[in-house]
């Protein structure tokens, strides 16, 4: 069997999660709620992004994995193409359209070393290797936020039960996440960080 690339990793994985029916992708978006209410109940400041479009826990107009969690400071990405992610402190019903069909703060924003106050960085997927290897859109802004964050904190990929691979093909600028956040099995640890 042909090992898949990264390219074919993502269309394949894109075209599942759009071919998603509704009441399982509100289901998985419910359990992912509570998983994340449990995962952050210690944590002071917490480095998170508002899913979009099929990925996991997605919702049109709300923001369900960040509007239950209360009592924490929570910093959502600022994404410009050709510059370092920043980042802005997330309030409720206070977002704006934003670049690649994203939402966010708007400004003040903070410099890419924020990220570094983080104790927890949640992080999108379209998958995520046992040994910690994350599949993102091919981009890099994350790959090159992750090396400013606390080499203490937590990286969370969240990902759909399926999207938990043994392998994916990994590049030397890939960070690697610790941990895995699925609907089904809670948070996973993946391979440590060298």
């Amino acid at each position: 069997m042909a090992i898949l690339t990264k390219p074919d990793l993502r269309r394949q994985i894109s075209a599942a999660r759009r071919a998603l029916p509704a009441a399982v992708r509100e289901r998985e978006t419910r359990s992912l709620q509570t998983h994340m209410a449990q995962l952050t109940a210690d944590v002071e400041i917490i480095a998170a992004y508002i899913p979009v479009g099929s990925e996991p826990g997605a919702a049109v107009d709300a923001v369900p994995l960040l509007d239950g969690l209360s009592g924490l400071r929570i910093l959502l990405p600022i994404a410009r193409a050709g510059q370092p992610m920043q980042w802005a402190v997330y309030h409720r019903d206070a977002l704006v359209p934003a670049p690649f069909g994203l939402r966010e703060p708007a400004p003040p924003w903070l410099t890419p070393e924020t990220i570094a106050q983080a104790d927890l960085v949640v992080v999108p997927a379209l998958a995520v290797a046992r040994d910690g290897t994350r599949l993102g859109r091919g981009a890099g802004f994350y790959d090159r936020a992750l090396h400013l964050a606390d080499p203490t904190a937590a990286l969370v990929a969240v990902v759909r039960d399926d999207e938990l691979l043994d392998t994916i093909p990994a590049e030397s600028h890939d960070v690697p996440v610790t941990h895995a956040l699925t609907p089904g099995g809670g948070l996973i640890p993946l391979g440590h960080r060298e």
